[in-house]
């Protein structure tokens, strides 16, 4: 029968810790920066009426000229 001895070397950390740590904070960012543009454009948005739009207006004339005289 053989016998395996496994002995694993020191376990030091060189800091890569921080690395993981800074991918960790962008993809949280990302994942927010996208649902808050979501939340803005689709549910902060109104819906669109259906058919045309018509909006009369009326401007009125300045009393005691005319709309073709130029007052330069």
């Amino acid at each position: 029968m053989t016998t395996v001895i496994n002995t694993p070397g020191n376990n030091t950390d060189n800091g890569n810790n921080s690395a993981g740590w800074a991918v960790a904070v962008i993809i949280l960012l990302v994942i927010i920066g996208i649902g808050g543009y979501l939340w803005i454009h689709h549910y902060r948005t109104p819906v669109a009426t259906s058919g045309p739009t018509n909006i009369n207006v009326t401007i009125p004339v300045p009393s005691g000229t005319s709309p073709t005289t130029s007052s330069y």
